[in-house]
């Protein structure tokens, strides 16, 4: 069961034609990208199905499993026309929309959206919870419950006990308790 070889070559070249063009700021050429990928696969699906110029399920004389073909692959392909219509159609709304208000259907940065973003990421390990504030991690001989004592340090900043003297005489200096204030 060999297919077509220019079948294959033509769904190739669909496919690569597809992502090309898809890879592009213009939205019509992101749709057609789209028509086309969609197209290949439906080829693709096509092929799958079994030789070309036989009947849909069978001849009507061979009603064993091996003169049978699979109806599978033409209910996807009917499905996947469905599913490409109706994405054509949203693509085909925002190429409309964006010609109808910006006169220009091409993808551009905005720099609004840039300088926000940009002001953005020096606040934005507060919100993750990453804002430097806790130096040590949950690895190592910075976990909640280590394996045990006589493990290497392996950090420059001192193994748990002399961290939690330095944390004492901290406090001791400030003149106030952290763990109180924590609970």
């Amino acid at each position: 069961m060999t297919p077509p070889l220019v079948m294959v070559i033509a769904m190739g070249a669909m496919y690569a034609a597809g992502i090309y063009l898809m890879l592009d700021r213009s939205l019509t050429r992101v749709l057609l990208g789209f028509l086309l990928m969609g197209n290949a696969t439906n080829l693709l699906l096509l092929l799958t199905g079994g030789l070309p110029g036989r009947p849909p399920l069978t001849d009507g004389e061979d009603l064993s499993a091996e003169g049978m073909l699979d109806p599978l692959p033409q209910a996807l392909i009917l499905t996947a026309i469905v599913i490409s219509f109706s994405l054509t159609a949203f693509l085909l709304a925002m190429v409309y929309r964006s010609w109808r208000f910006v006169r220009d259907e091409s993808l551009q940065d905005d720099l609004e959206d840039m300088r926000v973003a940009l002001e953005a990421t020096g606040g934005s390990g507060d919100e993750a919870g990453t804002s430097g504030e806790y130096e040590d991690t949950e690895f190592g001989d910075e976990a909640l419950t280590p394996l045990d004592d006589d493990a290497p340090d392996l950090d420059d900043d001192g193994t748990p006990d002399e961290r939690a003297a330095l944390r004492e005489a901290h406090e001791a200096a400030s003149g106030h308790d952290t763990e109180e204030e924590t609970r």
